[in-house]
């Protein structure tokens, strides 16, 4: 079985020290040794993933930041990510794996840019009704593995629905996603491609509801033959 290297926690730890572009060429070689592996234990993951779900494909985020954009101008990232995107259209969201030493790893699942429509439906929906989403992200297992939803949120009601809904907790997310920390020990065990895949299965119950909505119109009737 394919498992994350001890290693790939060591050079995070050495880098965050040296997050300059020297060090990271003279170390260069025992990077890519490291993203050979990690890239071998995503594909791992995928192949237990797709037993009992569908993948359309997983993606390993480059260590390399964007530096456009932001005042802080280090070169590289302090962690190692892959996202897992399910099959579309039937099925929606994706999983996600953070691997950050100091006990900094994540694991979890959503959608973190869903699309203008995506996002108006699933609103128009829990406008109308709240009760299912609110029965399963509530349940006991559910919420003490994964705690509560997240993702940015609106200050205010967004255009066209009432800020006094009583839902409107839920209305005025922009985005919906769960995640579970990991310690450091736990993801470099030998068997943490199977242990990840079966932790990814437990964000069913979500994943198959919000499927159920965004493959439909508002009174139930499938889209995706239209």
């Amino acid at each position: 079985m394919k498992k994350i290297p001890k290693e790939a926690l060591t050079f995070l730890k050495q880098l965050k020290e040296n997050n300059n572009r020297e060090w990271f060429n003279e170390n260069k070689p025992v990077f890519q040794e490291i993203e050979n592996q990690m890239k071998d234990f995503y594909a791992e993951v995928e192949i237990f993933l797709n037993k009992k779900d569908q993948i359309e494909r997983h993606k390993a985020y480059r260590i390399y930041r964007d530096l456009r954009f932001t005042k802080d101008k280090t070169p590289y990232k302090k962690h190692f990510a892959a996202i897992f995107i399910r099959k579309k259209p039937e099925l929606r969201g994706s999983y996600y794996i953070h691997i950050q030493p100091g006990n900094k790893s994540e694991i979890g699942g959503g959608f973190w840019k869903p699309e203008r429509e995506d996002l108006l439906r699933v609103r128009k929906e829990w406008e109308i009704d709240s009760e299912e989403i609110r029965a399963i992200i509530d349940e006991e297992n559910f919420k003490s593995f994964w705690g509560n939803m997240r993702g940015e949120s609106l200050k205010t009601a967004p255009m066209g629905f009432d800020k006094d809904h009583p839902n409107i907790d839920l209305i005025n997310y922009k985005q919906w996603y769960f995640s579970h920390s990991l310690s450091d020990e736990e993801v470099i065990s030998e068997d943490f491609a199977q242990q990840a895949a079966d932790y990814f299965f437990k964000l069913r119950p979500f994943f198959d509801y919000m499927s159920m909505v965004l493959t439909t119109d508002l009174n139930g009737v499938s889209i995706l033959d239209q």
